[in-house]
């Protein structure tokens, strides 16, 4: 069997699936409660949902495995500190479900997806229907056969982009870093650590990439899977799995050992010459963004992950422990950064090797 008909038939089995759980489960649920007339989107959600539980179980099977096998840090054999990691491992664990399963989007879907269809109505009536990336691929490129599998890797290149530019602005600005500092203030990384983030932020670069998607004519079940794919190597990425991806792979894709650097005391996110908002290692999928633009940094094994000020040295601050704790700090933290492009460095604080 060749590879277009193997995967046709995944395809195939996948859309099996999707019919099932929508059938037995989704539609019956949206009858029950009054929404019926949202049967075509409850269609998509089952899709979400179950590309969700796929990659949960092969987040469970595969990269749990890989933890196991070779970690970067072994968890502590005291009793005490084992709790600790148990219990901010379990908040990441909450983070993930709610991610993969799609009960951000369901947020989305009711509260912003209104008014980018109320927006993109009136663009296509006056004429400015998008740009369809995709159908741009066979005229431009006439030796590429497969268009389909094109478009989707354009697509996914772009998007590609756009993620290290947000992220770039993630820590650029006070008041987007005092949000994202949910993601980096876990000092136990695993590969649940991906969707560790706060609710507003998930939601404001959801807004931005699902705009950027209806704007290069990215279709829904299209829009699925590229995000699907992205999530589940986003998760490995951040797994505690120590896999050289070697020289050439490191510049491919962004594997644990790229990413865990970023993600370093000292290292990630602050610029090691002023102390300021910076850091290296921003790609989400492709290294290619930072060593194209000066931000790729391989010359260290990593170490330590979390926030300097976290440190008892440093003052040790506390981000929240609890899932709500989080969210309510990270507010607290927004509303002093606000007005502020840059976070200073302490006066004593050692700079990073």
């Amino acid at each position: 069997m060749n590879l277009p008909d193997a995967l046709d038939q995944v395809a195939e089995g996948f859309a099996r699936l999707q019919d099932g759980l929508f059938v037995h489960l989704v539609s019956p649920g949206l009858q029950a409660l009054g929404l019926a007339s949202y049967q075509e989107d409850g269609y998509l959600a089952s899709q979400w949902l179950l590309v969700g539980v796929l990659q949960l179980l092969v987040m469970l099977i595969g990269f749990g495995a890989l933890e196991r096998w070779r970690p970067f840090e072994v968890p502590a054999v005291d009793a005490s500190a084992r709790r600790e990691r148990g219990q901010a491992v379990r908040v990441d664990v909450l983070y993930t479900l709610i991610d993969r399963l799609g009960l951000q989007r369901l947020l989305l879907f009711f509260a912003l997806d209104p008014l980018w269809n109320a927006l993109f109505g009136r663009l296509a009536v006056a004429g400015l229907d998008g740009w369809h990336l995709d159908q741009w691929i066979a005229p431009a490129c006439p030796g590429v056969t497969n268009t389909a599998l094109a478009g989707f890797v354009a697509y996914l290149i772009v998007l590609d982009g756009f993620g290290y530019l947000i992220h770039r602005a993630q820590h650029r600005y006070a008041w987007w870093w005092a949000l994202h500092a949910v993601h980096h203030s876990q000092r136990n990384m695993t590969y649940w650590s991906d969707s560790r983030n706060h609710l507003l932020d998930s939601v404001l670069v959801d807004s931005l990439v699902v705009l950027l998607a209806r704007v290069i004519g990215i279709a829904p079940s299209q829009f699925v899977a590229l995000v699907a794919l992205s999530k589940l190597l986003e998760s490995l990425s951040h797994a505690n799995a120590d896999l050289p991806f070697g020289r050439l792979g490191e510049r491919l894709l962004v594997g644990p050992r790229f990413h865990r650097l970023h993600h370093g005391i000292g290292i990630g996110h602050e610029d090691a010459r002023t102390g300021r908002l910076g850091g290296c290692n921003f790609a989400v999928l492709l290294p290619v963004w930072d060593f194209l633009l000066g931000t790729a940094r391989h010359d260290l094994r990593p170490g330590p992950t979390g926030i300097r000020d976290q440190l008892p040295e440093m003052g040790g601050r506390d981000y929240g422990r609890g899932f709500w704790g989080q969210q309510v700090r990270a507010l607290r933290r927004l509303t002093s950064a606000l007005g502020r492009t840059a976070i200073d460095r302490p006066p004593d604080a050692p700079l990073a090797p």
